[in-house]
């Protein structure tokens, strides 16, 4: 039997029937949908070593074919209900172009990821414009300009990270009244201005590293992660003591003053990370310490250093002002290899209860270096510590 050849009629009408086919099933999909993913094709690229887009060949299916791209049927016309652009993977360059505006137009859209690449611009504020959006996700791009106002009508979002961009202006006062949003990470931007209060069920708020400033609002009592290291924050620390359900607390180098609410040692943290700023007074927990890591260096507190530490597995209070005689309990802590990092240099203590010269675990780093005392021989510290072991005795004995 003779084969057909590849330009015989026959195979031209199969390849015709096979394209309206394609047209055809297509066509299933909105066409405000088909059209906006075609300007989302426009619009972004694949960076070199990106082959995400591969697969969208117009032709074909979006719904079935389309990397990315979930759907959902709406009466008999299915719509765009996910949209996953970039690959996504951490050795993937991601895209690079802009957002088109025609993203507003994807009315059943409830998530907009974009994975890290180079994509830039503003976002348009026709993002605003969908009703049913739970999550939108473009962090790690380039994207500048402010966060729009109009994200004020995305009253289902509950998830919005928009975390290492270029992104400038203030956080608009409308995102914290979002009333079903759990989660906003704007890290690493150029946000300046204030924070504004939540009144929105927030669990995890991320904010570092900007150039926000002013004093804490009122914030979310159902928080479990606060991160605001890195601004230019000030004020008191005392609605922290309202915040029970905190399990992670970063707000170093700020200029905070103030105490330190004694409540927030007693929350079930596994972080506490309140470093360079400004920070006095005594510490008074009410009862143990369990929190993983604390870190209270380079600020003003005075006082003693309570036992209640001593259920740290990590505690760092160099650079500070604390006196007295460093209670035994914190050695002993060491050799059972419960406290692995100490770290005391740089305060006034008179004396340590060692207790014994038992060596301590080689997994142990422990550290009294300049204070008014003579450092243990188990004293090892970081090169940053400096070459003088222990403080003049002028300073010691005018330290008030």
């Amino acid at each position: 039997m003779r084969k057909t050849s590849r330009n015989s009629p026959i195979a031209t009408i199969v390849w015709i029937m096979m394209t309206l086919f394609r047209s055809l099933v297509a066509q299933t999909l909105d066409l405000t949908d088909v059209k906006a993913l075609q300007d989302v094709k426009n619009s972004l690229h694949d960076l070199p070593g990106s082959t995400f887009f591969a697969s969208w060949d117009f032709s074909f299916d979006p719904c079935e074919s389309f990397s990315g791209v979930v759907c959902e049927s709406v009466g008999s016309v299915r719509h765009v209900v996910m949209l996953s652009l970039g690959n996504g993977f951490g050795n993937s360059p991601g895209l690079a172009g802009v957002l088109t505006p025609s993203l507003g137009s994807l009315n059943f859209l409830k998530m907009l990821t974009i994975a890290p690449g180079q994509v830039q611009g503003i976002i348009p504020e026709s993002l605003g414009g969908l009703p049913l959006l739970e999550f939108l996700g473009i962090g790690r791009n380039r994207l500048s300009g402010p966060i729009p106002e109009s994200f004020a009508n995305l009253q289902n979002l509950q998830g919005l990270d928009l975390g290492h961009n270029e992104l400038s202006g203030t956080i608009p006062a409308v995102i914290g009244a979002l009333p079903k949003l759990n989660t906003l990470a704007l890290s690493h931007n150029n946000i300046i201005g204030q924070i504004p209060s939540f009144s929105a069920p927030l669990i995890h708020l991320d904010l570092e590293q900007n150039i926000l400033s002013g004093s804490l609002p009122r914030l979310s009592q159902s928080l479990v992660y606060l991160s605001l290291s890195m601004n230019s924050l000030t004020g008191s620390l005392e609605s922290l003591a309202y915040l029970q359900n905190l399990r992670y607390l970063d707000l170093s180098f700020n200029q905070f003053k103030g105490n330190i609410p004694p409540e927030i040692f007693g929350f079930e943290l596994s972080n506490m990370y309140l470093q360079r700023n400004q920070l006095s007074g005594v510490l008074a927990p009410k009862g143990p310490v369990s929190i993983g890591s604390v870190d209270l260096s380079y600020n003003l507190l005075t006082g003693t250093l309570p036992s209640w530490f001593v259920f740290t597995n990590n505690l760092f209070l160099n650079n500070n002002k604390l006196t007295g005689v460093v209670p035994q309990g914190f050695f002993v802590s060491m050799l059972l290899g419960h406290l692995q990092n100490l770290y005391l240099q740089h305060n006034y203590f008179e004396d340590m209860e060692m207790g014994s010269n038992i060596p301590l675990p080689v997994t142990c780093t422990f550290c009294i270096q300049y204070n008014c005392l003579i450092p243990s021989k188990q004293s090892s510290c970081p090169l940053n510590t400096g070459i003088q072991a222990s403080r003049p005795a002028s300073e010691c004995n005018f330290r008030h």
